[in-house]
């Protein structure tokens, strides 16, 4: 009978043991399972993520193009009045920054982001102060528009 009760146990236990085992299994599985849906998602947000960043950098492109066209057009019309009430001079001046800015705004139109931003880190890396002196002005311009 003593024997008989250590073989039922000695069998429970091992049972116990094939059981644990399967667990453990089917737990790294389901883990490894969940592991590769993650790095999937994960993988597809940052495809959406780039995209999304892609084609908003298309459009503030084409908007910064529309507003330098549209400057460039504004200094235009005025610069006859330059003309009469300042002089001839400031007139000229007023037509040389137009045709600055709209060759700015063309060569946006011109080019594809990915080029814009190569010639900006081509500038950065000729001149680094000078970059540092726009961004700086350029922060302190945006932060004096989103206080007002």
């Amino acid at each position: 009978a003593k024997s008989e009760a250590k073989s039922h146990f000695s069998a429970a236990v091992e049972e116990a043991k094939a059981g644990a085992a399967a667990l453990g299994g089917e737990a790294k599985t389901r883990a490894g399972a969940y592991r590769e849906q993650a790095k999937v998602k994960g993988n597809d947000f940052a495809a959406e993520a780039k995209t999304k960043a892609g084609d908003l950098a298309v459009e503030g492109k084409a908007k910064a193009s529309q507003a330098l066209s549209g400057l460039s057009k504004v200094i235009d019309e005025n610069a006859p009045k330059l003309d009469e009430k300042l002089g001839a001079k400031y007139g000229a001046y007023a037509r040389s920054a137009s045709r600055s800015i709209k060759g700015t705004a063309d060569s946006l139109d011109s080019k594809s982001v990915e080029e814009l931003g190569e010639d900006a880190r081509e500038a950065i890396r000729k001149s680094p102060a000078a970059a540092v002196g726009i961004a700086a002005v350029a922060g302190f311009l945006i932060a004096r528009l989103f206080r007002r």
